[in-house]
């Protein structure tokens, strides 16, 4: 097949029809969501929103071992959610290849922090790839697979903003992808589920049996980590050599075009015996990575002298600019100033809620109204922002009602009428549901309202399971807001739902609501008006 132009959340679709993977799952979340959107274009392959990361990734475990090969999909704060699954999921392994998505975020383009995923691994006991561009985020993800298989175990990929969305070319495997030999791999029941009670089963007895199968695995994948050939070592120019993955790989190469490099595609376990030849071939070394001192702490404890966040950043994005200007200081030589490394001045471009958005009025209200509002993630957190200036905190997905009910028990009768959680459909869906569970249970008063926009607009218009379709956008069930509370046991006053165009149908619901001495829940609708327009056009 000809080269093809591909992002690098195109390319791990790309990489998983290839691999033939029959069923993909994840929870849409910046930079990670157009994986499973062109997922969706590949005959053949279920693809599904999962209300959550951490049911996408139990579905993922339930497919694997009826022997379908399975992408699951999320941003890094996602893994946080999956960590559960993904811990236990290390001692039992797969039967068909399990390969993990993980878009970690430096410099938090789209997230509430920028933690470095790489350290999962570590913890998890699973291995983990990094790729540098488009073409090897294909290669990878079908290599990610076959370690899988062979190794027993879930596979994390991890990608980073840059390569999510940066464009490059792409050789596709088109004879893979149309191999006789996939069509069993990816049907959806290829072989069933078949009966392992020792290996499947975690209680203790059998745990305590696969925690050394995990370790006796992640020694011999040490032991064969020399031998990958995605771990690459390039003999250039010898007074200093550089270790490095991923994006940084690039940055690097366009720093220091003739520089010795080892390339780690395999980020963890480490190639020990490649590290060590490189060592010996060059002067100093300089360690380039995002974020955590990762691969710094591992290679300083096994003796080896190297640089690294002594002169690098531990925040924020890298680029050639960053690295060239960095370990030239450090080599004491003087900086070469070409135009090319320059960076582009751009004028700030601060996010705001659109012309239009049916949030724009709640948050008006809010803040005319004098409340304490405990926020969530989604476009509505934008409302924290002047004109509006009505969100008080943000820390996790689902967290807005369960900070409001902490806020509630300290603060008692006065903060019941003074607090409001805000929370969009999705992020509702996500894990808002069962803090609404838990207020009900513990006999809360607090108001919650949902600001449901009829989409999952922050990350690209996808729907959820208040919506009433599916990633394919066919016709699937709606949760009905007032039958969910009538199952936590709230009664018919206490769940209203208004217009979010309507601004005196809002203020007097609030009013009302926080008037009442007992739990609430507001839904405000009104469809996102870049999902209407974009709906009419298809139309």
């Amino acid at each position: 097949m000809k080269k093809i132009l591909l992002s690098g959340n195109e390319a791990v679709a790309r990489g998983a029809f290839e691999a033939g993977v029959a069923v993909g799952a994840g929870y849409p979340g910046t930079p990670s969501t157009e994986i499973l959107e062109n997922l969706t274009k590949y005959p053949g392959i279920y693809t599904e929103w999962s209300v959550n990361e951490k049911i996408a990734y139990e579905v993922g475990i339930g497919a694997c071992l009826a022997g379908a090969r399975t992408l699951v999909t999320m941003k890094h704060v996602g893994l946080n959610v999956a960590a559960d699954p993904l811990f236990t999921s290390s001692y039992i392994g797969v039967k068909a290849g399990l390969v993990i998505v993980n878009a970690d975020d430096p410099d938090m383009h789209s997230s509430q922090n920028e933690q470095d995923n790489r350290n999962y691994a570590r913890s998890a006991k699973v291995p983990m790839l990094e790729p540098a561009d488009s073409d090897e985020t294909r290669r990878f993800t079908v290599r990610a697979f076959e370690l899988s298989e062979k190794y027993d175990t879930p596979v994390i990929l991890r990608t980073t903003t840059r390569i999510s969305h940066s464009m490059s070319v792409v050789t596709p495997d088109s004879e893979a992808a149309q191999s006789p030999s996939l069509e069993k791999v990816r049907a959806l029941k290829p072989e069933g589920f078949s009966r392992d009670i020792k290996k499947y089963v975690m209680i203790p007895a059998f745990a305590r049996e696969r925690h050394k199968v995990v370790e006796k695995r992640m020694e011999k994948l040490t032991a064969d980590a020399d031998s990958f050939d995605i771990n690459i070592i390039e003999i250039n120019d010898t007074r200093f050599g550089i270790i490095t993955s991923g994006i940084n790989y690039m940055y690097v190469k366009e720093a220091f075009p003739d520089a010795s490099v080892l390339k780690l595609g395999m980020i963890w376990p480490l190639p020990w015996k490649k590290i060590d030849e490189f060592s010996k071939k060059v002067g100093r070394i300089f360690i380039v990575e995002e974020l955590d001192a990762f691969f710094e702490i591992e290679i300083k404890a096994r003796g080896y002298t190297v640089t690294g966040k002594d002169i690098f950043p531990v925040t924020g994005e890298f680029s050639p600019d960053v690295v060239r200007e960095t370990i030239s200081a450090a080599m004491g030589e003087p900086l070469e100033t070409k135009e090319y490394y320059a960076s582009p001045k751009l004028p700030p471009r601060p996010p705001a809620l659109c012309p239009g958005c049916p949030h724009r009025t709640v948050f008006k209200i809010l803040n005319e109204m004098g409340l304490t509002v405990t926020g969530d993630i989604g476009c509505y957190t934008l409302g924290v922002l002047p004109p509006w200036s009505a969100m008080d905190t943000c820390v996790e997905m689902g967290g807005s009602i369960g900070l409001a009910q902490g806020i509630e028990i300290a603060g008692g009768e006065t903060a019941i009428k003074k607090t409001v959680a805000v929370i969009g459909d999705s992020t509702f869906a996500h894990s808002g549901i069962s803090n609404l569970v838990n207020a009900a249970y513990n006999g809360r008063k607090g108001l919650y309202i949902v600001l449901d926009n009829n989409t999952t607009a922050m990350t690209g218009m996808q729907p959820n399971p208040f919506s009433g379709e599916r990633i394919t956008l066919e016709a699937s069930v709606a949760v009905d807001y007032e039958l969910l509370g009538r199952a936590v046991g709230m009664k018919k006053d206490q769940v209203k739902i208004v217009d979010a165009y309507k601004p005196k149908d809002i203020e007097d619901a609030i009013r009302e609501m926080l008037d009442k001495d007992s739990l609430s829940l507001l839904v405000i609708k009104g469809p996102c008006v870049i999902w209407k327009r974009k709906r009419k056009k298809k139309e």
